[in-house]
């Protein structure tokens, strides 16, 4: 997928390398993703090397692709906001929250598992629009309001929970078609959420890279009044941006209780950093206006390779979090360096062209 090219950069905000300009090995290492690409190939030959055959079977890409795939819808919608300049730490209770709504609507008052799917997806669209909405009105910072709802949701997924089905763990037994379609092993091995992954990619990687929409996010990110200025409506795009993000964490939450028969109110929490982490080391600022769809798909990778590649070496498993850590520090210093090179070759491309 090709890069980003505004067309009146915003200031702060990274213009990518243009999908015009001729290819070259400079304009390759300018580009966001390039970090993740490095650390993904260093991980994967290291793990390679040391995880044994048994790494490179179908089971274990398996292992670390099932792990990609959840991870990776979430991260999707989760880069997109870091690129407008935001964070969602809410997901970690979307995704129970939504799980225990599909199996107490579907589940405990046996009511058509399309009700259940609507039902979660209206809940992950619900807390997301709450999100944005507090966001613009409060002009708090985006990491304070969903940190708040993210206890709130927990704290409601569990009292309601308690309240309608008298427990904290919801049995679910869904249709052929609804299992067939989100929540079941392809092979034997592969969840079928992989698939709706890639699909996912797809669709944002075409609305990030060959829409005015993302042009609007990178200029959000870049500098808030000046896209305001600009003409871009930045309090509709970000609520837009937190609807996505709880939308898609619903959908996992959703697919997982499909896909295991059972809900629980205490699942989903790993996914808050696990996200922010792998949208990190795919190439994007925490500080916003830089990043791209391909980097965060490569930064999902790292991470699960990592997470799931440590379980087919003699290591400790403790050690993953210390090689997650560690990479998520190369990364950062990474995305600044190639950051510094982008907006350095910026001024000197367009003297170029004059």
């Amino acid at each position: 997928m090709k890069s980003q090219t505004l067309a009146q950069p915003i200031d702060g905000a990274v213009a990518p390398v243009s999908s015009a300009s001729k290819p070259s090995f400079g304009s390759l290492v300018r580009r966001p993703e390039t970090g993740s690409l490095i650390g993904l190939i260093a991980v994967f030959t290291f793990f390679s090397i040391f995880g044994g055959a048994n790494f490179l079977t179908a089971g274990g890409a398996a292992s670390w692709l099932n792990v990609a795939a959840e991870l990776g819808i979430i991260a999707l919608p989760v880069g997109l906001l870091m690129i407008a300049g935001h964070l969602d730490l809410s997901v970690g209770s979307v995704i129970p929250a939504s799980s225990m709504t599909i199996a107490i609507v579907s589940g405990y008052y046996q009511l058509p598992i399309a009700v259940g799917i609507v039902a979660a997806l209206c809940l992950g669209v619900a807390v997301g629009y709450l999100n944005g909405v507090l966001v613009i009105r409060t002009k708090v910072p985006s990491f304070v309001v969903t940190l708040a709802t993210l206890f709130a949701v927990a704290g409601l997924t569990l009292g309601l929970s308690v309240i309608l089905a008298g427990s904290t763990s919801v049995a679910l037994k869904s249709g052929p078609v609804a299992k067939f379609l989100l929540g079941h092993f392809v092979a034997g091995k592969f969840q079928v959420t992989i698939f709706w992954w890639i699909a996912f990619v797809l669709m944002i990687g075409f609305i990030l890279s060959f829409s005015r929409y993302g042009n609007w996010i990178l200029a959000l990110g870049g500098d808030q009044v000046s896209a305001r200025n600009a003409g871009i409506p930045t309090e509709r795009l970000t609520i837009s941006l937190f609807v996505g993000s709880g939308l898609c964490a619903a959908f996992v939450g959703l697919c997982q209780a499909i896909l295991y028969n059972s809900a629980q109110v205490a699942a989903g929490q790993s996914f808050i950093f696990n996200s922010i982490i792998a949208v990190v080391i795919g190439g994007v600022l925490l500080t916003g206006g830089y990043g791209s769809v391909v980097g965060i798909v490569l930064g999902t990778l790292t991470f699960s390779v990592v997470n799931q590649g440590i379980f087919y070496t003699g290591f400790d498993a403790n050690w993953a979090s210390l090689i997650i850590g560690v990479l998520l520090l190369a990364a950062v210093l990474m995305n600044n360096t190639f950051r510094t090179m982008a907006l350095n070759y910026a001024p000197r491309s367009k003297k170029g062209t004059r």
